[in-house]
């Protein structure tokens, strides 16, 4: 799996913010799966899971990846 980038603007009802800018990150490199995710504009903060398997670890970036787009965020390319 190649880095994958997502952004959400606009209202977060969840969290009870009337304006939120924000972007979430995932890339998986054989059982590793890495999620960084912050404010848009800084560099956010950084997660590195060992999930056993690359297998595995695309499991759980697909089920993030589901979850992060439902919540409104949408895929940037380029």
């Amino acid at each position: 799996m190649s880095r994958r980038y997502f952004e959400f603007v606009g209202e977060d009802a969840d969290r009870g913010i009337a304006s939120s800018a924000k972007f979430w990150e995932v890339e998986v490199v054989g059982s590793q799966m890495t999620v960084r995710f912050g404010k848009i504009g800084t560099n956010g903060q950084t997660t590195v899971k060992d999930l056993g398997s690359a297998e595995a670890a695309e499991v759980e970036a697909n089920k993030l990846i589901s979850s992060k787009t439902k919540k409104g965020y949408v895929e940037k390319t380029g």
